[in-house]
This record gives structure tokens, sequence and C-alpha cells, in this order.
């Protein structure tokens, strides 16, 4: 078998390879537990257990010898599989483990194709990545794989079995025929194209199994809740299908969502692997913050809600409206409207005293007109001080780095934070004017986002911001939607807020680089310097 891609290993003859290690199993014992004994001879390669052999946990030992309980002729019967609980609950290593079992362990079959699918490219490879360190931390299993990072597939040179990342892309499925499928975080999949097809792929094969492994969807409709509701009724008795298992660790809806026993409920692993003080403290915020109580119920209670999509409420933010003082290293960001006339905002923070100071930016010519369009007092604003006109119809960036300039004078500035997107534009137009800021780039995406909107939100509840009572800000807040992707990182959505948000944008991106950048040199005296 020849290799492919870069780090590939040469072609070489299959050859007959020592399995790894396991610890010893008695006679008679079930195919479970030699599949569990093989298991736990791999090694943990990442969090607190790293280095250690994989030790199973009961559930987990229960989860296996649901699924691969046999019949009289010692044939596997389960088909499909479902297991669903809160994030963080070990279902991607557990899967993984099983995927390599299934590759080149006791479950391997001459040539069988092993797969794992996903919502999207970045979802699958998480199961090869921890296939991959599992079977890189064992000689003898490393030695017999061919690993194709660039396209995420492996292949075991002896028995000629593969394994494959796929994204949602049910076309890509289509002419498959995998003995065991790992369908990865199905609430998340749009429409059940891709399930089916990997499931009547599965079908040349006598002992094939698809595994669901997700968090709950609130979608009624969505395949993942589909296979519970099946799974229910398999084991009430309406419904007899020995093919079928189903594994749910959810809490009720009437639970109380702020009881340790009902984080239990949907945590197997809690106090174990899973950090209880980590639910702890996700608990904490969820209580005083709209935007985490759904998703904490949603992603640690593995209950099927929808996570909000509200950010601060008025009360824990309303709270923050003392005023501070502008002492110490400050962190500034600049939202740049994208359209010639829109809002532009302007943030400095103070991470020592937690003041926050906000403005806007709106061509004069346009002031009115803008009034009328955003349904907002932007002239009651501008005799406050928190609206900046510019002179002219459109937004003059060479007015506004002078601007910028002189009012960061003096100033302990460590950084001024900026989109990624049109940051070497409006370099060039600080070269030209003759002016020096120390500019630094700041993603809209989820990646920048998250990170940033949970540190404003932590200042909010420790108290530690002081916004005056800005109400062009508190306008912005309440207008803001948040997004979120599968994984739970979150970002604000201009396209569906209630109104601009501008200003908000800017005071994240300000409080979120103080939280984790360490305060650059000082730029005293920084303003207009001779070109």
């Amino acid at each position: 078998m020849g290799a492919r891609g870069p780090g590939a290993k040469p072609a070489r003859a299959p050859r007959k390879l020592p399995l790894p290690v396991a610890p010893p199993v008695a006679r008679g014992s079930t195919r479970a537990d030699r599949l569990i004994a093989w298991c736990e001879g791999l090694t943990v390669t990442s969090g607190a257990h790293a280095g250690r052999p994989l030790i199973l946990r009961p559930w987990q030992r229960g989860i296996l010898e649901g699924l691969y309980a046999t019949d009289a002729a010692g044939r596997r019967v389960v088909r499909t599989g479902v297991v669903s609980m809160a994030r963080k609950g070990g279902k991607s290593g557990l899967a993984s483990a099983l995927a390599l079992a299934h590759l080149v362990g006791p479950e391997a079959v001459p040539r069988g194709q092993v797969v794992s699918a996903a919502a999207d490219r970045g979802q699958a490879s998480i199961i090869f990545a921890e296939l991959r360190a599992f079977a890189l931390a064992n000689p003898a299993i490393a030695d017999r794989l061919i690993f194709r990072d660039f396209n995420k597939t492996a292949e075991d040179v002896v028995t000629g079995s593969t394994f494959a990342a796929l994204s949602a892309d049910a076309r890509k499925a289509h002419g498959l025929s995998p003995t065991f499928a790992i369908a990865d975080e199905v609430a998340q999949w749009r429409g059940r194209e891709l399930l089916e097809a990997l499931q009547t792929g599965m079908g040349a094969h006598a002992e094939a199994l698809l595994l669901a492994i997700s968090t709950r969807s609130p979608d009624p409709e969505n395949p993942l809740e589909e296979l519970i509701r099946y799974g229910d009724r398999v084991a009430a008795g309406t419904i007899t299908d020995p093919t079928f298992r189903s594994f749910v660790w959810t809490a009720p809806l009437d639970a109380d969502p702020w009881a340790e026993s009902t984080w239990h409920l949907a945590n197997p692993a809690l106090g174990d692997f899973r950090s209880l003080d980590d639910v702890r403290a996700q608990a904490m915020q969820a209580r005083g913050l709209p935007s985490k109580e759904a998703a904490f119920r949603a992603y640690t209670l593995n209950q099927p809600i929808a996570p909000d999509d509200r950010f601060i409420g008025p009360a824990e933010w309303d709270a923050c409206e003392g005023d501070g003082e502008a002492s110490g290293p400050c962190f500034a960001a600049l939202d740049l409207a994208s359209g010639a006339a829109d809002l532009t905002a302007f943030a400095c923070y103070w991470p020592e005293t937690g003041k926050l100071r906000v403005v806007g930016f709106i061509p004069e010519a346009q002031l009115e007109r803008k009034m009328q369009e955003d349904r907002a007092p932007y002239r009651e604003w501008q005799a406050r001080g928190l609206i900046v006109p510019i002179p002219g119809r459109a937004i003059d960036r060479a007015w506004l780095v002078g601007w910028l300039a002189a009012e960061l004078d003096g100033l302990d500035l460590a950084a001024v934070a900026h989109d990624r997107w049109g940051l070497n534009d409006l370099l060039q137009v600080m070269d030209r004017e003759g002016v020096s800021l120390p500019m630094k780039p700041h993603g809209q995406g989820f990646k920048d986002m998250s990170p940033s909107i949970n540190a404003l939100e932590t200042a909010v509840l420790q108290r530690h911001l002081a916004h005056g009572g800005n109400p062009l800000l508190r306008w912005a807040v309440a207008n803001a939607v948040v997004d979120m992707d599968p994984a739970g990182s979150r970002k604000l959505s201009k396209a569906r807020a209630r109104g601009r948000i501008d200003p908000l944008i800017a005071a994240v991106m300000a409080v979120g680089f103080a939280s984790r950048e360490p305060a650059a040199p000082t730029y005293e005296g920084v303003g207009w310097l001779l070109a």
C-alpha cells in the first residue's frame, strides 16, 4: 500500500505487529470485557490524567457492555447507539478509543472503514486528533498506522482498514461502506441526509455500528431528538428493537438548575474528570446573566432548549453605573463603520479602576437622517459629549485619526484594538497624517470575540466595570444579540441586533484586550508626530 501526503510513511508490505498490552482478561469473558481490557491498555494524553492508563468508569463500562452485547452465536447485536450528556463529559475520548479499536484493535476487520462525521470539518477532526494521540502514545499501534494530517485520514498497514473524518456533506458519505461510524454532535447537523447515507452504507456488514454522540437539540425534529425518543420507546418496551441502545444523561426541564444534585443528572463524570468547581463557577455566572443561563441549561445540564441570544440584563448592567478614575494603563478599541455615514464607536478602558468610556461618531450632515433611521436621540447624546460629529457627509478617516491622537495624548496607552478587516487601510491613513498609535488586530469572529465577551460579563458580575451610566452604551447593550457556535463560543451579531451595537462592540474589544494582554510600553505624549 502506498502512502500519500506530507509526513506519510513509506510504502511497505503488511506485517503482523502486536497489539498494545492490555490487562489480563479471564477466560470466558465477554466481547465487551475484551474490548474494555484493550481500551484500558491505552494511555490518556491530555488533561489532569495525562500519562496515565485509560481507566473506564463504571458508567462508561455500562455503555460498552450495552453496545457490544452478543447473541448466542457471539455476534454483536446492536447496530445503532446513542450517547448524550453534557459537554466535557468524555464523549469524544470514549468514541475515539472505540474508533481505534475498530481500526486496529479487537473490533478491527480486514479492509474496514471507520469514519467520524460532524457538522463541519473542525468538529469532525476532533475525533481524528484524539484517535491519533491515543495511537502515538503506544508504539505498537503507531508503527502500523499511516496518518495523513492534511485530509484527516489514517490507514492500518496490517488489515488495510482506514479512518476518515468527514464534514456534514452527504455526498462524501455516498459510496462508503462503514464498519464503524461516529456521528459527532448530531444536534448541530442540518437535516438527516448524512445520517441516512451512513446508515444505508453500513448495510453490507453484519456487525456494523453507528454511534451518535451529542448534547441535545432544542429542535424536536432534529435527528438526535428523534433517536432519543425512539430509544425511550425501546427502553420502555413499547417497541422491540434489540439493535438499538441509547444512553442519555439529561436534567429534567422542571429540575432546579442551581442544585448540585441536578448537575449530576447530566454529568456522569462530575467530580471526577469533569471539574465540579468549573460547573459551580458557570452556575454562578448563569444566575446573574440571561445570556449565560440558557447556555448553562443547554450545554451543562444537557436540556433540549435553545441557548438564549440575550446579552447582559438591565439590572446587572445598571449596577455598574458608577464612575471611576482614568488611571493606570489604558486599553482602547475602535469599531470603524463599514458604511460611509454609519455610526463609528471608540472605547477606552482602565482595568485598574474599571472605568469605561465610550463615544460615537456620525458625520454632521447625516445626524438628523440617522436619528430617524436608528430611532436614537443622537442630538441629545451629542450635547452630553457622547456623540462626536464628524465634519461633512461621510466619515473622514484623516479627521478621525487626528481626533484619536489628540484624545489619547498623555495617556498610559497599552493598545488600540481594531477589526483585522480594514486595519491596513487605517494604518495607511495614520501614516499619511503622521500619527502613530499602538494598533492591535482584534477579530470579530467566535475565536476572538467569545473570550472578550466573557471578560466584559465577568467585569459586570464582579462589579469591576464603571460605565458612568452612559446612555449611548446602555442603548447598544439593550440592542445586542449573541450568536453561538456548536462549541458554545459567542460573538455579537450585527445582522440580528435590534439596533446599533457599535458602542458595545468597541467596549467588548477594549475590555477583552485588557483581560488577556500584558500592558504594553507606555505611549505617553503620543499624538501628532512629525513625519
